[in-house]
Formats: C-alpha cells, structure tokens, sequence
C-alpha cells in the first residue's frame, strides 16, 4: 500500500511553484509594514487635529488660508466631515428604505415625502440645522461643525434611501417565498436577502452621495446667515474664498488637492468594494468577466482590510443573526397574535399622535412667519418657480440623452468600466462651482449668457446621479439573459428593447428621480452666484432661496421652500409614483 502511494505521488506532476525574485517578498512586506506604520501616525496625528478644533471655543471669525501648505489638513477636515455624513446617511437610507417599502400605509407618506426631501435644496435646511446646533453647544465649535455635517447629510442621504427602496420593491417573488419557507427572522430577511440584493445599486450610489458631498462642500462649509458668516477650514471653503476673490492659481491648488483625494478613495476603498459587490449579482451562471481591483492585485486578497471584516464585522453580523432569530421565535412562542397586534396599534397612535403635535406647532409658526408677505411677493415667487422648473427639467432631459448609453457600455464592460470609473467619480466630485467662475469668464459678455451658464452648471447637478444609477442597472444584468440574447443573435435594438431598457428601468427611474432633486439642489448656486466681488443672478427659485438666505429674509426663504415642495408633490402624484407601480410590476426579474 505504502509503495502504491509512492508510485502515485511521483506520478502526479505537482504544480509549479511561483518564481519571485530574490528578496521580493521581504521588501514588499517591508513596504506594506512602512504604510500601514505611516497611516497610523497620520490617523493619531489627524483625530488630534480634529479633537482640538472641534472641541475649541467658537471662532467669531475665522480667516480661510488661500496658502497651498494648508490643503493636506483642509483635506483632512473635509475628508471627515463627508465620512461622518456618509455612515449618518447609510444608516438613515436602510431603515427608511425598508420601511417605505415594509409597508404599504408607510410607502403612500414617506416616499413623497423623500421625493420633497431630496428636492429642498441645502441652504433651505441652512437656518434650522445652524441655529439649532449653535443653541445645543454654545459654547464650543462643535456646534457648526456637527451644523456642516448634517448638511452635507441633506445632500448624500436621498438618492441612498432611493436605491435602497426601489431595490426592496423589485426582490423576485420567489426569493421572498424562499424566505417564507425557511421562515426567516426579520434579521434573517434584512442581512440576507434585502442587504445582499439591493448591494451593488448601493454602492453605486454610495459613490454618488460621496462625490454629492463633495460638489456641495464649499455651500457646507462657508456660509452667511443673516448677520452670521459662518467658516470652517476645509477644502470647500478654500474653493469658495479663492472662487470669491478670483484667485485661478488657488482654485486649480485646491481641485488638485480635490482630485488626489478623489483617486485615492477610489483606489483605497471603492475600487475593492466595487470588486466585492459584484459576487452579489442575481444570476445562475458564472459572470465571465469578473471585476478587478489593482490595490488587491498589489497587496493580496488578505489585506489588512479584509482581515479586520472577518475579524470584527463578520463575527458581529453572525451574532447578530443568531440574536435575533432566537429572539423572534421566542416572541413566537410567548406572545399571541392579537396582542402583538395591540401592542403596534397603540405605538402607532402614539407616533401618529406626536406627529400631527408637531405639524401642528410647525403650521402655526410657519403662518406667523409668511403672514408679512403680500400677493405681489407670491406672484413673483411663482413666476420664478415656473422658471427653475423650466430649467430642471431641461438639464434632466439633456442629462439622460448621453448618460443612458455610455452607462451602459462602461456597466456592460468591466474592461471599461475600470478606466471609466475612476473618471467618471473624478468629473462627478469636482465642485463645479468651482470652476463656475472660468465659466462665466467666457459667457457673461454673450447675450444669454448667464442663462448658459446656468443650464451648464444645473446639469452638471443632475447627470452623475442618471449615469451612476444606469452603470449599477447594467452591471446587475443577470449573465444567462446576455447569452440567451447572443444564443437568440438580437439585433441591437431588439437588445436595447428587450434586455437593456426592461433591466435598467428601476435604476434609471431612481437616477431620474434622484437628478430632479440635484437640479433643483444645484439651482441655488446656478442661480445666485459671488462672483468677483458682486452678485450674478438670473431669475429663478433657486436665485430668491439664496438671497433670502443672505439677507436673513426667512419668510421669504420658508414660501420659496414651500412652493418647490408643492411643484415636487404634484409631480411625484402625477409621474414618479406611477413609474415605480411599473417598475414593481412588469419590470421585476422573476420566473
């Protein structure tokens, strides 16, 4: 026997070893160790630089450094802010997405009320948000930090919960029945089949919140508010001071710093989850072209990365699982279904009963405050609306006209896509408000101008949300349908008609949805801009919402605000809610 398994070992070819140069593989761990050493001493160094600004005393007034020695820390600041507004975002996207979605009677209030949300611009959150966090810490910078944070929270937080919604809505029935047999816990539910359908339009929009914050930063983070002027250090204000004064060498310092940040978060972290999200496609053949990360290919598969998910997040996630499921048939067990019921009727009464107190307290303030203003002031607020929404849906139109098909070449070539990705994030996050002055250098002295100018700068707010939706819809195409149309030799629009379009239509109507609530976000720059000095306005809604906001005129900034919700209402009533019962029902992929 002994000798039989000799003979069969010498027989077998063994698999020929990897040849590496000499001292390849110490020098590349020496590098990986010098890294890491390094990003430790720079993490230290930066929470101490963030503790110690923000925890300071409150700056009356703070001078913005236009010296390119101070970008790496105005990087910092500003990296953290958006990160922080992210996990604020991602958290607030999943549960409200999965209620919206959970329930019925939930879904009619909350996603036109997510529709208005997405559609108010920031500087109409501006006065509540800072005056109301300046009131909680007097007596600290905290205040308008956290102020700024939740600021650039109102710009990334829509289109998450969007795409996590209209994933939820398009499940295939037969994944849910799968979750009923197995009778999945709620728990069970979320991290297994909601989570891991609905991960890759997640995290194409994930990248969009993110290159969201950083096109809004400079509104985030300078500021007036009545006779406050409001600052912090970072990037977005570096922008806008050199913006204001005209500085071109200062604008193309900070874009550069922007845009090296920008690469680096695409190489460090969404290039690997991009890779990673791409083994939850629903598909029952084997993609042929698997996405690939050059970070992964330099450093391993293990990295220390990875190794901290399955250290820390893996063993959490299974702990959590394990609770809740023994937690949900043990309330099986104790509880009847008529007094669980009881129980979540009268919570709802009591939600239900502090909601209508507060709208009530809300109505009865917002009366007094619009209670100054006269018919003139409405007819004007109105023909300005009229305007803005001209203008938006203009830049939506022109948006989708060229988005559609090159979304769908780079999500249908991973070749592609891993050049045009990095790009098309960098194009995304420039602020192009800051380059809006180079802009109105060349246009002001044209007749209609300014209008250009601002049709150019609104479409630069809505077409990143179209194009990034449609990459996730076309990355998410199941493999077996793209045979099936080779197998069936589909001419192309037979494969525009029958595959791309049917299989793209739930993103493509989250990014329609969501750019309507970037163009009308962007209106209050395109609108209403500080320019060399003076003011460059064009009429509009977003104009009047950016002078209120600078001279202090709340009651104007509140009807503006309640005029745009009501425009977004009746189109969520009369077009977006119709085109998701579509989505929902002819095109969800199941048998």
């Amino acid at each position: 026997m002994s000798d039989l398994t000799l003979s069969t070992a010498q027989a077998t070819p063994l698999p020929p070893a990897v040849t590496r140069p000499a001292g390849s593989r110490w020098s590349w761990a020496l590098l990986i160790d010098i890294a890491v050493f390094l990003f430790v001493c720079a993490a230290i160094f930066g929470v101490y630089a963030i503790g110690r600004s923000w925890l300071g005393p409150v700056h009356p007034h703070v001078e913005i450094s236009q010296n390119p020695g101070v970008l790496p820390l105005y990087a910092l600041f500003s990296l953290v802010r958006i990160s922080v507004a992210y996990v604020l975002s991602l958290v607030f996207a999943l549960a409200y997405g999965y209620v919206a979605a959970s329930s019925r009677r939930a879904e009619i209030i909350m996603v036109p009320l997510l529709d208005i949300l997405q559609s108010i611009p920031v500087l109409s959150f501006l006065p509540g948000v800072m005056l109301a966090m300046v009131a909680i810490f007097p007596h600290s910078q905290l205040g308008v930090e956290l102020g700024s944070i939740l600021l650039i929270f109102t710009g990334q937080v829509w289109n998450m919960a969007f795409s996590f919604y209209s994933s939820l809505k398009t499940i295939p029935r037969e994944l849910h029945e799968v979750a009923i047999i197995y009778r999945f816990s709620r728990w069970q539910r979320f991290a297994e089949l909601d989570l891991p359908f609905s991960t890759i339009g997640l995290v194409w929009n994930s990248m969009m919140s993110v290159a969201g914050g950083w096109f809004f930063l400079m509104a985030c983070e300078m500021f007036v508010l009545g006779n406050r002027d409001f600052r912090l250090p970072g990037l977005g204000s570096f922008l806008q001071t050199a913006a204001s004064h005209g500085h071109t060498s200062a604008i193309l310092w900070g874009l550069a710093a922007m845009i090296a940040v920008i690469v680096l978060l695409d190489q460090v972290v969404w290039r690997p989850i991009i890779v990673w999200a791409d083994k939850f496609k629903f598909e029952q053949v084997e993609s042929s072209g698997a996405a690939q990360s050059t970070l992964l290919q330099l450093i391993g598969r293990a990295s220390i990365v990875l190794r901290l998910y399955r250290l820390i997040l893996q063993p959490v996630f299974h702990w959590l699982t394990l609770t809740f499921t023994l937690g949900a048939r043990r309330a099986a067990e104790t509880f009847s279904a008529p007094k669980q019921n009881l129980v979540r009727r009268w919570i709802g009464y009591l939600l239900a009963a502090g909601v209508l107190v507060g709208l009530g307290f809300a109505v009865f303030h917002a009366v007094r405050e619009l209670s100054d203003l006269h018919r003139e002031d409405y007819d004007e607020l109105l023909e300005s609306a009229a305007l803005s929404f001209l203008r938006v849906n203009t830049a939506l139109i022109l948006g989708a006209l060229w988005t559609i098909p090159a979304g769908v070449a780079i999500g249908s070539n991973p070749r592609l896509a891993r050049i045009a990705q990095p790009l098309v994030q960098m194009a995304a996050s420039i602020p192009a408000t800051a380059l809006f002055p180079i802009i109105l250098l060349f246009l002001l002295g044209l007749r209609g101008g300014l209008e250009i100018a601002a049709m150019l700068l609104m479409l630069l707010g809505t077409q990143w949300y179209i194009l990034f939706n449609v990459i996730a819809g076309a990355m998410a195409i199941p493999t077996d349908l793209k045979e099936a149309a080779q197998i069936y030799r589909f001419r192309s629009w037979d494969r525009w008609r029958h595959l791309i379009l049917p299989a793209i239509f739930p993103y493509l109507l989250t990014g329609m949805v969501t750019a309507s609530g970037g163009a009308w976000n962007a209106s209050i720059v395109a609108e209403y801009f500080h320019f060399q000095g003076r003011i460059v306005s064009t009429a509009g809604l977003g104009s009047t919402i950016s002078s209120a906001s600078d001279s202090g005129r709340f009651d104007v900034l509140l009807a503006s605000t309640l005029i745009m919700a009501t425009v977004v209402v009746l189109i969520n009533r009369l077009l977006w809610r119709r085109l998701y019962r579509l989505a929902s029902s002819r095109f969800k992929l199941e048998t």
